[in-house]
């Protein structure tokens, strides 16, 4: 009887060691682009979700709600981006920690009404990705919407994180 107990012991110790490697993110690459195609998140991880991050005026001397009192896309995603970043710390967390990011973008007349994806794209490798040396990368989606409550905006960011 005290092998048996002993023996159901150690299985279940083994499988709680086995389950601690099981709690760990895993990340699915995308090949080049520096997003994960897909993130896991285990039972029991702690998610925040951030709300909508918007540019701040870089540019306090320019036209107050002008573009050039926000920046380019690029400028606004790297504002946005900074933003989060210092958010999370508050919060105990790192971009690192992003599982999850949604990207809106808008497409203003200076881009004939396109959204400007590689502005974005030059703002967003500064935090993510072999340039910025931040290997862990989110799972992403960018959509081009019609316009954000301020017409200079060009960027908005939403982003989930997990605590570790």
């Amino acid at each position: 009887m005290k092998v048996a107990l002993t023996t159901a012991a150690m299985a279940v110790a083994l499988a709680g060691a086995g389950s601690v490697h099981a709690q760990e993110i895993v990340r699915h690459g995308a090949g080049s682009f520096p997003i994960s195609s897909a993130v896991e998140v285990p039972a029991g991880k702690t998610v925040v979700y951030l709300s909508g991050s918007v540019p701040s005026v870089i540019h306090p001397d320019a036209p107050k709600g002008s573009l050039e009192a926000y920046g380019d896309t690029k400028a606004q995603t790297i504002n946005v981006l900074g933003n989060i970043q210092q958010q999370l710390k508050e919060l105990g967390l790192g971009l690192a920690d992003v599982v999850k990011m949604q990207v809106f973008l808008v497409g203003g007349p200076e881009n004939g009404g396109k959204m400007d994806f590689d502005g974005f794209m030059a703002g967003y490798t500064q935090f993510f990705g072999p340039a910025a040396k931040q290997p862990v990368l989110p799972a992403r989606s960018a959509f081009q919407i019609a316009g954000l409550a301020d017409p200079a905006w060009r960027v908005e960011i939403e982003v989930t994180a997990v605590r570790p």
